[in-house]
């Protein structure tokens, strides 16, 4: 193959690499947290977090859990302002995306507008489950 056979083959490489990578970032998906079982004390959402990347700009991530009650632990969600908050699970400066009871039913939504590290957490039982590496994730969208 000579140098112009390259040359073309290669831009063509980086072509179908440009169409494929813009062709992706144009679906954006909505994501159930946690699949079927929700969101939930005790679990670890880091391989689920894995699982489900890439996440995409305009990504909407569904939150469920059900309302508190008696056979039930209170769940919560918290937006993290930064890496150091979601390691040492600080939630001073951290933003209550939804509260007890605003999972149930349908639960709701988070789109992820921004390019940015989304570090979503539990504070509930004392953060216990965060400072155990449950019920906590990071979401970082790509274009």
């Amino acid at each position: 193959m000579d140098f112009s056979s390259s040359r073309i083959l290669a831009q063509g490489v980086f072509v179908l690499l440009v169409l494929s990578s813009v062709a992706e970032g144009t679906e954006p998906r909505t994501i159930l947290v946690g699949d079927s079982e929700g969101w939930r004390a005790g679990t670890n959402y880091t391989q689920w977090a894995i699982q489900n990347s890439p996440f995409h700009i305009n990504d909407t991530l569904v939150f469920k859990y059900p309302p508190p009650g008696n056979s039930t632990v209170t769940q919560s969600v918290y937006l993290l302002p930064d890496l150091w908050s979601y390691i040492t699970c600080e939630f001073r400066g951290a933003k209550v995306l939804g509260n007890a009871s605003e999972g149930r039913d349908e639960g709701f939504k988070v789109a992820l507008t921004e390019l940015k590290s989304y570090y979503f957490a539990s504070a509930e039982g004392n953060s216990y489950d965060c400072l155990a590496g449950l019920t906590k994730f990071t979401a970082v969208p790509s274009s």
